[in-house]
């Protein structure tokens, strides 16, 4: 089997996935603060529910840039040089350990569940923070994969600033102190597509992908702002550059664990 660990900004979700790509008992747990918490809650949950079975690999999603399977900088949660994999080193026995940014692992399993697949793909995890994904071909783009697109310099209200500084599914709390479910104002929805397309209109001339897949929290409500961002796009992108097809991820709330298993059976594991 495969166990896929995704940590996000405040819960992190664990499951394993048979050889198929079945997954199995989702387990969820808030994210501790604090490295060593994580690390200790994590190691408790991975052995009391895998341990003494055959595991194949274990892929780790941090949200965080990623180098060599350390988390050089976790944003939302503060971590810094942390080298997960290490510290996780024997807890499922010779089991090897593989750190991915969550952005990137989401952006592959969402591109890879599409027919046809598109030959290269944004995906934008819209949630605590903005992180995004850059697909080519069916796999992460290895030039672009330490992209941190949230932290784009982009302007709006006449102010530049981060990208996810003020589009990110926090921000938008911040803004009108409610959260994405209980927002029913069409015209609040319309604010949240001009928040979210200033993003993307910095982002598609440079990559110009055939796809941008929209998933985290603010994914899960992507009709209500859809077509208001489309239209946005396409009145303000240049006449040479098409606005791509924009899509809701199909598992907003999952994409990071079976992009964890896709990166897996990639390496040739099974």
């Amino acid at each position: 089997m495969i166990v896929a660990v995704d940590t996000g900004g405040t819960k992190t979700l664990v499951t394993a996935f048979s050889h198929d790509g079945i997954a199995g008992k989702k387990i969820k747990f808030p994210t501790p603060k604090k490295e060593e918490d994580y690390l200790q809650t994590l190691r408790q949950t991975l052995k009391e529910n895998y341990g003494g079975q055959r595991v194949e690999a274990i892929v780790v999603a941090m949200p965080a840039i990623v180098k060599d399977g350390v988390a050089v900088w976790c944003n939302n949660l503060g971590w810094k040089n942390f080298d997960v994999g290490s510290a996780l080193k024997g807890v499922l026995g010779d089991a090897p350990i593989w750190v991915e940014n969550d952005a990137n692992l989401a952006g592959l399993a969402e591109t890879r569940s599409r027919h046809p697949m598109p030959s290269s793909s944004l995906y934008v995890t819209v949630s605590t923070g903005i992180g995004t994904g850059i697909t080519t071909n069916g796999t992460i783009d290895p030039g672009l994969r330490l992209s941190e697109g949230g932290r784009m310099l982009v302007e709006y209200q006449g102010r530049v600033r981060e990208w996810e500084s003020f589009a990110s599914g926090q921000a938008i709390y911040k803004a009108y102190d409610q959260y994405a479910r209980d927002i029913t104002s069409k015209r609040t929805w319309n604010e949240i597509a001009e928040r979210i397309s200033r993003g993307f209109l910095a982002a598609i001339p440079l990559l110009q992908p055939d796809i941008i897949i929209i998933g985290g929290s603010i994914g899960t409500y992507f009709d209500q702002y859809s077509e208001r961002l489309e239209t946005i796009l396409k009145t303000h992108l240049p006449p040479h550059i098409p606005c791509p097809q924009l899509v809701p991820a199909k598992h907003p709330e999952e994409a990071v664990i079976y992009g964890c298993y896709y990166y897996a059976i990639d390496d040739n594991i099974l």
